[in-house]
């Protein structure tokens, strides 16, 4: 339930806001795959590709970016719960939630580095391919936003404050 409350508010956020911001014309923040890092462990795979696929596919309705989104979306929701495992202790419980307070900074910067930085590759290469970027623009794009919404989630995660 609490996905779908996130899929509606990380939809709206990023179509009326986020979405409409474009800094030095290259770096654009792609705060909605925050969902896709705070999913817990343990959590259904094919759930959680699911419910991905549907914010993925909210976002390019209201972005023009056909597939996009929604393609990239679903591939770090596939990839999550490897790059998770590699930061958790054994002692960590089967539903672990990875936030920031749970993690620690420096876990959950390199958490969210891997995920982001595969989605932002991947989500702009499908710009590259389809012929609307060159390979320049393409690498200063995927890195300015890479920077920008880590930035922003990291943000998110320290004024949280009840994580759970």
């Amino acid at each position: 339930m609490k996905y779908l409350l996130y899929i509606i508010i990380f939809t709206l956020l990023q179509a009326l806001f986020f979405g409409r911001i474009h800094l030095f014309d290259v770096a654009t923040p792609l705060v909605y795959t925050w969902m896709v890092l705070h999913m817990h462990r343990g959590m259904n795979k094919v759930l959680s590709m699911v419910l991905s696929f549907i914010l993925g596919l909210s976002v390019d309705a209201f972005s023009n970016t056909p597939g996009q989104a929604s393609t990239t979306m679903t591939l770090i929701a596939c990839l999550q719960p490897y790059v998770l495992e590699l930061f958790l202790r054994r002692e960590d419980a089967p539903n672990f939630q990875p936030t920031l307070r749970a993690l620690g900074f420096t876990r959950y910067f390199a958490y969210a580095l891997i995920l982001l930085a595969i989605y932002c590759i991947v989500y702009y290469m499908l710009s590259f391919l389809s012929g609307t970027m060159d390979w320049q623009e393409w690498l200063i794009t995927t890195g300015a936003s890479l920077v920008l919404t880590l930035a922003i989630i990291l943000v998110i995660e320290f004024s949280i404050k009840d994580n759970s």
